[in-house]
């Protein structure tokens, strides 16, 4: 059913099969008991603009809004799974909204021109080619729970400069995931047990030498190449490993000195006080996080 405005045709789609969406259709209304867009449903409709969809909404199939050049505005909280091509080629697409996003297919951002920055606080997997040729993309930003980033993701994000990615090993396992990001040179670390743990730590010296660690990484990327040569290509994607394994080894090296200390000064306690005082009212306030 087809709402008119000033300009603007309201549809609501409900998932049907055969449903024939309306040449004039520009605002899409996802009917809330649609769980599922299905595959090539929007593919090539060169008029809609914006899709909204409800909570209910967890999966957008491949190729259902593939080369829709006048989609600009997408918004999807429940979606956890987009299939590969999803938004292939969706030129003009500049404002998404994916709070729930697990799992990006191959290439489902392929081609998306406008995007200038995303915020994908849930993803966890994200495969390759995802954001290839993304040429505006300055900004992405992941959670905790991103766990891989495969090949390509983001081959020839010219304009990327800045990435939020948490501190785990394995994270990224192929040099050429940020081939021809020439651009890249901030990475940020997800707000977590890493920081806290730093600000737990003993010395200050100690601290000062792990912030430092972090932040070596923002130094080290203006100088590394990302040009598409096989010797350079993989640059920035070793040298993030490289950081990451680094950051991980002294993050465990100082947790070890901290545990050394604490237990030096409960032997000492115990000596003073009772064991279960120590035990229950001094060791807690001690122990990293």
């Amino acid at each position: 059913m087809a709402a008119e405005g000033d300009n603007v045709t309201w549809y609501n789609y409900t998932g049907a099969d055969g449903q024939v969406i309306p040449h004039d259709a520009t605002h899409i209304i996802v009917a809330k008991f649609v769980s599922v867009i299905l595959p090539d449903v929007f593919h090539g409709n060169r008029n809609i603009v914006e899709v909204i969809c409800d909570e209910n909404v967890k999966k957008v199939e491949e190729c259902a809004f593939t080369a829709c050049p006048s989609l600009r505005r997408v918004i999807m909280p429940g979606v956890e799974i987009v299939e590969e091509n999803s938004f292939l080629g969706c030129e003009v697409l500049a404002d998404v909204e994916f709070g729930k996003l697990e799992i990006i297919r191959y290439a489902a951002f392929n081609g998306c021109t406008s995007l200038g920055s995303i915020n994908l606080p849930s993803a966890r997997i994200v495969e390759g080619d995802t954001f290839n040729d993304c040429e505006t993309l300055t900004k992405v930003k992941f959670g905790s729970k991103l766990e891989r980033i495969e090949e390509m993701a983001f081959d020839d994000c010219t304009s990327l400069e800045r990435i939020t990615i948490p501190l785990k090993e394995g994270l990224m396992n192929d040099n050429n995931t940020f081939q021809g990001c020439l651009d890249l040179v901030h990475v940020d670390l997800v707000e977590g047990p890493t920081h806290e743990t730093i600000a737990a730590l003993h010395f200050e010296e100690w601290r000062n030498d792990m912030n430092e660690e972090i932040d070596s990484i923002n130094q080290i990327l203006p100088t590394v190449d990302a040009g598409r040569w096989a010797r350079d290509a993989g640059g920035k994607a070793r040298a993030i490993r490289t950081w990451i394994r680094s950051v991980i080894g002294k993050t465990i090296h100082y947790k070890v000195q901290h545990q050394r200390l604490l237990d030096e000064a409960a032997t000492t306690l115990q000596l003073a006080l009772p064991k279960d005082i120590v035990m229950k009212n001094v060791l807690p306030f001690l122990e990293l996080p």
